[in-house]
């Protein structure tokens, strides 16, 4: 497995990848509804984002993308035929690495908030800390999970 910048003729790969998922599964619809097109996907790739892509045999399986000004992990997703093979463990660890070298203390990443999800777990497993669900707003009834520098 090979884990890559994405670039941004990469974009309508990620969107293939984050829809195609059976769990926190979101339609291109749902989606732009919460201002995440691929016009703004690019423009957070020029700015203060990053994203990777987990590629075998030169196949995309699954992305990770972060934003170091908001110190956070925006998503992670991989094709539910590559579950449970590394990708997402690999991807995570680079996000996390990337924002660490941008000098976060602390980083965090919103999930579902039910603990019988494989993400749910994925991040506890991984050293993240369930701190709460959030209230308001467009993500409002997701669990915030946290990680300090250091943590395993």
């Amino acid at each position: 497995m090979l884990i890559r910048v994405a670039q941004s003729e990469d974009i309508e790969t990620l969107f293939d990848i984050r829809t195609s998922v059976t769990e926190n599964y979101q339609s291109r619809e749902e989606i732009a509804a919460l201002g995440i097109t691929p016009k703004t996907v690019g423009e957070m790739l020029a700015d203060d984002c990053c994203a990777w892509i987990a590629e075998v045999e030169k196949r995309p399986i699954g992305f990770a993308m972060a934003n170091a000004t908001e110190q956070t992990i925006l998503g992670l997703f991989v094709l539910p035929k590559f579950e449970g093979q590394g990708a997402g463990r690999a991807l995570i660890q680079t996000a996390e690495s990337w924002l660490w070298s941008q000098d976060s203390k602390e980083i965090w990443l919103l999930t579902g908030n039910d603990p019988s999800l494989r993400a749910y777990g994925f991040y506890q497993h991984l050293g993240w800390v369930a701190t709460g669900v959030v209230a308001t707003g467009d993500f409002a009834g997701e669990m915030k999970f946290v990680k300090q520098r250091g943590q395993t």
